[in-house]
């Protein structure tokens, strides 16, 4: 797969690691946003155990021509019988089969990212024993016989951040009876942002500017004194209440507050000796702590600046802008 600067994809199957093959499933199987199941994009195949069941049956034949055995040549046929049916049930349990995208939701690097699959059934088809997901190692079950669709999240794991795309989806079966294989590698065109990873920074970052007629505020480094509160880790120890852990035992810290104006601007130039991660990192902190506060925090990154607003778009626009910063844009999964 490719892996367009600052973006990932999902882990790969061992199935079609070879790039010729990779070209033949995009011309076969195009992305889209839903597909049905079909024999255009089914593939089976026997499994391992379905290999043995063959095997087994020709040593039957052979012992029943050895000895010329009429049972021996009456079961072996009827488990090659067996065999055949199989390839029917196996296929049809995935034919018809309606695949569609969902939501994605976004997370932070090293999260899990959510996608949501929605699987629904054409007329009075049963599907069971259904598994679909992007790793391997974490695929998924469902079942569609009472219901006539199910919604199905999937989790894939994010490593850095930008956008994550999962790549083909894994949808198959070995229902009923596990001799034969179905399955089909689809792309749905799914992508789901991911945040830096926050990182603490000791202290909010400065208000944008000091008004007379503005509301109180708590910021430490201001003279006036506000009041007490417990100690974090972080916190500068020359505001600790020294005198009161003497007499108490309760670590507490000095607050001082002046009257500010409640906007906060997280500015890119306040860390200037740390790289590019690290500094998305730490404005990724503020986004996400000035957030769960009444303060309104604004953004300016080299080239961009947001205005001071507050609410769950504001906070999800911030940090959609920090996932995506200088990275180029995802145009696809797979290189061809």
């Amino acid at each position: 797969m490719a892996n367009p600067k600052g973006h990932e994809t999902a882990p790969e199957s061992r199935l079609w690691r070879s790039v010729r093959f990779q070209r033949w499933l995009n011309r076969r199987l195009p992305p889209a946003n839903a597909v049905v199941l079909n024999q255009s994009n089914i593939f089976i195949l026997p499994t391992r155990q379905g290999i043995y069941f063959l095997a087994l049956i020709f040593f039957m034949v052979l012992a029943a021509i050895n000895y010329q055995n009429s049972l021996i040549f009456g079961l072996a046929f009827l488990l090659l019988s067996l065999f055949m049916v199989s390839i029917l049930h196996t296929f049809s349990n995935l034919s018809g089969l309606t695949v569609q995208a969902g939501a994605a939701r976004a997370a932070f690097a090293g999260e899990d990212a959510s996608f949501s699959v929605r699987l629904s059934r054409q007329g009075e088809r049963h599907h069971e024993a259904i598994v679909l997901g992007w790793d391997p190692e974490r695929l998924t079950g469902a079942d569609l016989i009472e219901d006539e669709a199910a919604l199905i999240r999937l989790f894939v794991q994010s490593k850095r951040r930008g956008r994550l795309n999962p790549g083909r989806l894994l949808i198959q079966t070995h229902y009923p009876v596990g001799l034969f294989r179905a399955w089909s590698w689809i792309d749905l065109d799914m992508a789901a942002v991911i945040y830096p990873r926050p990182v603490y920074a000791a202290e909010l970052p400065a208000t944008a500017g000091v008004n007379p007629d503005g509301e109180l505020l708590q910021r430490s480094g201001v003279d006036d004194f506000y009041g007490f509160r417990d100690y974090q880790p972080g916190d500068s120890l020359r505001h600790v209440a020294w005198k009161s852990f003497a007499r108490t035992g309760d670590l507490l810290v000095k607050e001082f507050a002046a009257s500010v104006d409640r906007r906060v601007w997280i500015d890119w130039d306040l860390f200037p000796n740390l790289d590019l991660e690290s500094r998305l990192s730490r404005l990724c902190f503020w986004v996400v702590t000035l957030s769960k506060s009444d303060a309104e925090c604004g953004l300016r990154l080299p080239g961009l600046e947001i205005e001071p607003g507050k609410g769950a778009e504001h906070q999800e626009r911030l940090l959609r802008e920090l996932a995506l910063f200088e990275l180029q844009p995802l145009v696809s999964a797979v290189k061809t």
